[in-house]
């Protein structure tokens, strides 16, 4: 036990104030790395090539030349496919940099407190209700986890506080912003006449137009809760997780909101929320 207290603390008089620099500007790179691409596709990207690295250690130690030599050119390879991969999250890291915001952990403002909860909530909802009774189309996408900082950036920058009346105005027709969609982030619109990737899904009603494909493409590719409104029949759909649920009616979308918004307590989804009330409006699920 002595002789190992000794080597410990040999081992720390060795560290020099240099090196804990160097672990701490480490740590802090990678911690970024992860936040700017935590809950998205490159993240899982990431972490399958941390596994190939993993096996190529682990085969080199056990002496596996042939599954050695193979994960090294795998790695050797994939640092250029991941530079390749990553050109997105590397080019919003550079320019968050530029912007001197890299560290800034605001990113996605929550909301806490109990009467903005409500608030914004009921602001949503009336707002989805006027369009739905006056035939205006619109396309909502409420951020939850994931990142949607490449959506933002195909629409135009908003960041204004919500509320019914400038959600409205966004998608009075005929308007700049009223055929994309409007990304919500807490209590905050951030952007307008955003740009939603296509479903892929071929097995869908032809009376759902580019609105509804769009909201089922985004809900397919993030954890955003997406609400569209009909301009052709004012009925309300909401995409969660790949599945669209449409004929919202005003208690079902009231609670789902709530759910959304409200602190402190797990989300509900699309899903349990119909078992509950039985399915929105008797329909059935398109």
């Amino acid at each position: 036990m002595t002789q190992f207290l000794a080597t410990a603390w040999q081992l720390i008089t060795q560290v020099r104030l240099l090196d804990v620099l160097d672990i701490a500007l480490l740590s802090v790179l990678i911690y970024q790395v992860i936040k700017l691409t935590r809950e998205t596709r490159a993240f899982q990207l990431l972490k399958g090539f941390a596994v190939i690295l993993i096996i190529s250690q682990v085969s080199k130690w056990v002496h596996l030349d042939g599954m050695a030599q193979l994960m090294s050119y795998i790695v050797n390879s994939g640092v250029v496919v991941l530079v390749i991969l990553f050109q997105p999250e590397l080019r919003r890291a550079l320019e968050r940099l530029g912007a001197g915001t890299f560290l800034d952990s605001s990113t996605l403002r929550a909301i806490s407190h109990e009467s903005d909860a409500g608030y914004i909530a009921a602001e949503l909802q009336h707002a989805i209700q006027n369009m739905a009774k006056n035939r205006i189309g619109a396309l909502l996408v409420l951020q939850r986890t994931n990142t949607l900082e490449h959506i933002i950036e195909s629409g135009t920058i908003v960041d204004a506080q919500l509320s019914r009346e400038l959600i409205e105005n966004i998608f009075v027709p005929n308007t700049p912003l009223h055929d994309g969609a409007a990304i919500i982030r807490g209590g905050r619109i951030v952007a307008a006449g955003c740009f939603l990737p296509l479903t892929t899904n071929t097995d869908l009603s032809h009376e759902l137009g580019t609105r509804h494909r769009s909201a089922l493409g985004m809900s397919e590719h993030t954890d955003a809760l997406v609400i569209v409104v009909s301009e052709e029949t004012g009925i309300i759909s909401v995409a969660e997780g790949g599945r669209l649920q449409r004929y919202m009616d005003q208690y079902s979308l009231s609670e789902l909101l709530s759910s959304v918004y409200r602190a402190g307590e797990p989300r509900v989804s699309i899903n349990a929320l119909l078992k509950r009330r039985g399915g929105a409006n008797g329909r059935k699920p398109k």
